[in-house]
């Protein structure tokens, strides 16, 4: 099992430092995150490859943004977020395409994002639009012989798995945002696991509380702290078999983000350990 934590790529001038500090910190190993189709070149893949290469750091999956609006709440997030919006659809799955196409320049198989907000009908006439969209980049990506990751959390597990079986593919995973689930009020993560789990292909390690009011969403807290139950959610990866990649997320700036994403290494490797009888690699 291998601990690692995300990492923003913001610019080639920036990221050798950030992949320093991880080095430093004794990491080996990130989750990509960019938000800016502007950086996906061919010389910033070799430059951003060769960065990683000099500090022994070796990306999991390439998180993959996209432009246009984005409120993270329950009012506008179903009218912003994702290839939900009928308005930024076509924008957002050739970003998606591109953003695929800069991670295998960097020999990453695993791209990740936010897909929206799924409609629970299935008779809801945006279900059929919006798997389609999703089955035009899940192609796109097989012929790169990558995987397309939905990040949990925006919609019901259940909602994904009938995504998942409408758009046919197979090439989707998921990648189990244990804190999302719970901020979003979708459900938990450990059940979660009984109907998505053998989707699972990375992991963010994140901590939360439940929404209460119906406008926000719940309150990210430091890992061990929140509703997250992770020595359940282990022991089950576990049953499963799952034995890849856990990503420490923590979604705040500053000196405390790192204060909380090393305890949190420390926290979830003692778990680990002892759910899985062996060694931790970070």
């Amino acid at each position: 099992m291998k601990i690692g934590t995300c990492v923003t790529f913001d610019g080639v001038d920036k990221i050798a430092k950030k992949l320093k500090d991880l080095q430093d910190h004794g990491f080996t190993t990130c989750q990509l995150l960019c938000w800016d189709p502007a950086l996906w070149t061919p010389d910033n893949a070799q430059r951003l490859k060769e960065a990683l290469d000099t500090a022994g750091v070796t990306p999991s999956a390439f998180w993959c943004g996209w432009t246009g609006p984005a409120v993270w709440d329950f009012y506008e997030g179903p009218l912003t977020l994702g290839l939900v919006p009928q308005a930024y659809r076509a924008m957002r799955i050739q970003q998606l395409c591109d953003g695929a196409d800069f991670a295998k320049q960097l020999g990453i198989t695993d791209v990740v994002t936010h897909m929206g907000f799924i409609p629970e009908n299935p008779n809801d006439p945006v279900f059929a639009p919006f798997c389609e969209a999703v089955r035009t980049v899940a192609r796109h990506l097989r012929e790169n012989g990558q995987y397309l990751l939905f990040e949990s959390g925006q919609e019901t597990p259940v909602t994904m798995l009938r995504c998942f079986e409408e758009v046919g593919m197979d090439n989707l995973g998921v990648n189990l945002d244990t804190a999302n689930l719970i901020l979003y009020g979708r459900g938990d993560p450990v059940a979660a696991l009984e109907v998505i789990g053998r989707y699972v292909r990375n992991l963010h390690a994140k901590d939360g509380r439940y929404p209460t009011n119906g406008h926000q969403l719940g309150q990210e807290t430091p890992v061990g702290q929140g509703m997250v139950d992770f020595r359940a959610v282990f022991k089950k990866l576990h049953e499963l078999g799952y034995d890849a990649h856990v990503t420490i997320e923590r979604e705040i700036t500053g000196e405390q983000q790192l204060t909380d994403i090393l305890h949190a290494r420390e926290y979830l490797a003692g778990i680990i350990k002892e759910e899985y009888g062996g060694n931790v690699v970070c």
